[in-house]
């Protein structure tokens, strides 16, 4: 990955006890796809996912949520032997960055 890649501050990359793990953002993806928000900002990226796990299935969100987080594949790289479509490598991509960024901010407070 080039230096000018971002790095997730996840467990699993920075060894940081602190940083939520990609379980933890496997996690939060799939129970806001089943029960999506309706009231919050980010309420369109849990609309999305629960769209994308309907067509995709849980594992496959799963190995790309790791494949992006830990092993810094690209978005749609990710996606690579999965019946999972490009697009849907970059929808599930934003959403755990995102998702990602708000345990580790929680964890901050």
């Amino acid at each position: 990955m080039p230096d000018t890649e971002p790095l997730y501050d996840v467990r699993e990359r920075t060894g940081n006890p602190e940083h939520a793990s990609v379980a933890d953002v496997v996690d939060l993806v799939l129970e806001r796809a089943q029960q999506p928000r309706t009231d919050h900002r980010d309420a369109h990226l849990d609309k999305l996912m629960t769209s994308v796990v309907d067509r995709c299935g849980t594992e496959p969100v799963r190995i790309v949520i790791h494949r992006i987080l830990v092993d810094g594949t690209a978005f749609r790289t990710a996606t690579h032997d999965l019946a999972v479509r490009n697009v849907d490598g970059v929808r599930i991509g934003t959403t755990a960055g995102q998702f990602l960024r708000e345990l580790n901010g929680q964890r901050d407070d």
